[in-house]
């Protein structure tokens, strides 16, 4: 059976390059801006993502179809308040999302996986402001702050290289890389849910290392604005610093780009792990953790500069308290190159492996003392504007709490398009 899924995932693989219109070599970097015509001070991106995802053996279930299919769409608005107001340097952001799927993708009723094999599932909503933030940048544009309801999981750069917080080039987008979230952020840092009210700083002290430190609402909840939870008198915060450089490292086709990052992060409010029910939980302040986040090009194709066609690879690790959290150690890595096949120039194959290893004390809960999880994914540019991505996820140990039986080892085909303007 295993052997007929690998097959059927090559196949489509090759059917899908072969079909698609070949895209143009790179001789010069590619614009990547909206295709959207210019609305003078204020820019607008639209994207559409639509998932189908199947267990196909193990789990808790091979046949039930819930949640096979799921989907969001995005649509940003930015807004330059220099050419709108005249205040120099500052921009005004807003993120409105949609999502589809009742059951959150397949992991609760067919895999029971603790990681989510699906990182864009979100439970069904019509319109949500997720984002809504205010920005301003001192000093030439090495200090950037930012102030709102926020998502700390991205939006910082330096170099042209996303950062802060625990982002990675190779593996930090749902939407088109990995869709298993363990290899889509590091699963032992408690960020709050999506997005929260918060402030946030950004320096850049030279061109390639930056200081990025930020205090959000740790029980913020992207449906709402955030204020009944910030400001209710209670210091239920998260705290999070994080530095790195971004290193060009020389090459005979050029540089090659690498991130190098470590943090911490901090919530003072009681924590506890999780136990069977009925039993009494034990409440513990001052709840803290470290973790890195690693990515460098590896190979170049070309010596175009801003050219990112080669091989490239990254690693991200993560340590908790024990008594403090579920999930206390978890490390990933993989691979990822883009421009493997000729004339596929901004396709991109990749393959990545995460591990999370749960507390000894929440051994009552799970059903596994650690969670594995396999991913490769092949992206396949199909227009300037639309991307199709077949995925095969192989999960060892599902460890859900969320159940009572023991799931099987789950082998989770994907299939990812989007579409973005």
């Amino acid at each position: 059976m295993a052997k007929q899924i690998i097959a059927g995932f090559v196949f489509l693989c090759v059917a899908c390059v072969i079909a698609a219109e070949p895209a143009v070599s790179v001789q010069e970097p590619e614009k990547t801006s909206s295709l959207l015509a210019d609305t003078g001070p204020f820019s607008f991106e639209f994207g559409l993502t639509n998932i189908y995802q199947q267990n196909m053996r193990g789990g808790l279930s091979t046949n039930d179809g819930r949640g096979r299919f799921a989907g969001s769409y995005d649509v940003e608005m930015t807004t330059d308040l220099k050419r709108l107001f005249g205040i120099d340097n500052a921009e005004l952001f807003a993120h409105i999302e949609g999502f589809w799927s009742k059951t959150e993708g397949i992991d609760s009723v067919s895999v029971g996986s603790f990681f989510g094999v699906n990182g864009d599932a979100i439970p069904r909503d019509a319109a949500v402001v997720t984002e809504l933030w205010y920005q301003q940048r001192f000093l030439d544009d090495t200090l950037t702050v930012r102030i709102g309801k926020m998502d700390l999981r991205g939006g910082f750069e330096c170099s042209e290289c996303p950062v802060s917080f625990d982002c990675n080039p190779y593996a930090n987008d749902e939407t088109s890389q990995f869709l298993n979230y363990a290899l889509v952020n590091n699963q032992s840092i408690p960020f709050p849910f999506y997005s929260s009210l918060g402030i946030a700083a950004h320096y850049t002290p030279t061109e390639n290392w930056y200081i990025t430190g930020a205090v959000a609402d740790s029980h913020g909840d992207y449906r709402e604005s955030g204020f009944n939870t910030a400001f209710d008198g209670k210091d239920y915060f998260l705290y999070m610093a994080e530095t790195g450089i971004t290193p060009k490292m020389n090459s005979a086709r050029g540089p090659l780009q690498g991130l190098y990052a470590v943090g911490v992060w901090y919530r003072p409010e009681p924590s506890t792990v999780s136990v069977p029910e009925g039993e009494d939980e034990k409440f513990y302040r001052d709840n803290a953790g470290v973790y890195t986040s690693c990515g460098q090009m590896l190979v170049k194709e070309n010596s175009v500069e801003d050219d990112t066609q080669g091989l490239g690879t990254f690693f991200r690790f993560g340590y908790a308290p024990s008594n403090k959290n579920d999930m206390t150690q978890f490390y990933s890595t993989g691979l990822s190159y883009q421009g493997l096949f000729d004339g596929r120039d901004n396709d991109v194959l990749a393959v990545g492996v995460a591990r999370g290893y749960f507390s000894d004390r929440a051994a009552g809960v799970y059903t596994e003392d650690s969670e594995t999880v396999f991913e490769t994914f092949y992206n396949m540019e199909i227009t300037r504007w639309m991307t199709l991505t077949p995925s095969i996820q192989y999960v060892a140990n599902p460890s859900s709490a969320d159940n009572e039986r023991q799931p099987g080892d789950a082998v989770v085909f994907g299939l990812r398009a989007q579409m973005v303007f």
